[in-house]
């Protein structure tokens, strides 16, 4: 098995040259999450899939790369979980993401980086608002009520 800092430098070189919608290195990000995770009581399995959590779905990393990898079936099934598919909906993004177990964790972690207001006060104003509603949206959809950074 991948050990979690062959895991951290597997995902800083895959997402390597990109960057948030305020420009930032994305493993800025994924940094975040993996720490949000950890601190929130998160298992080495649900650290792994902080680091990989949007490899799939900004195609940093396939899928079929995913499957293959030495990775816990647990850690696969969070990363599916929380890899969003064309054209799906929110209620069932949500959904998955409830079914799966270790999966809300993770989400909630990205969420909170994801609306950090230190980090949406870098974007335009009509950028940061619909960020912010759509997360909103999210945590309701997820049955997070409290709002923990």
């Amino acid at each position: 098995m991948l050990t979690l800092p062959e895991i951290e430098t597997l995902a800083r070189t895959a997402h390597a040259g990109q960057t948030d919608k305020a420009g930032r290195p994305y493993a800025e990000h994924l940094r975040a999450v993996a720490e949000g995770v950890r601190a929130r009581g998160g298992d080495a399995d649900q650290i792994a899939a902080a680091w990989l959590h949007d490899a799939v779905e900004d195609d940093a990393l396939s899928e079929a790369w995913l499957t293959a990898a030495d990775l816990s079936d647990r850690t696969k099934a969070v990363v599916l979980a929380v890899t969003k598919r064309a054209g799906e909906t929110p209620e069932a993004y949500a959904a998955r993401i409830l079914a799966t177990p270790g999966a809300l964790l993770v989400k909630e972690a990205d969420l909170a980086h994801n609306a950090d207001p230190a980090r949406l006060a870098a974007l335009d104003a009509p950028t940061r608002t619909r960020l912010t509603e759509k997360y909103a949206r999210m945590r309701a959809l997820l049955g997070l009520t409290d709002q923990r950074s």
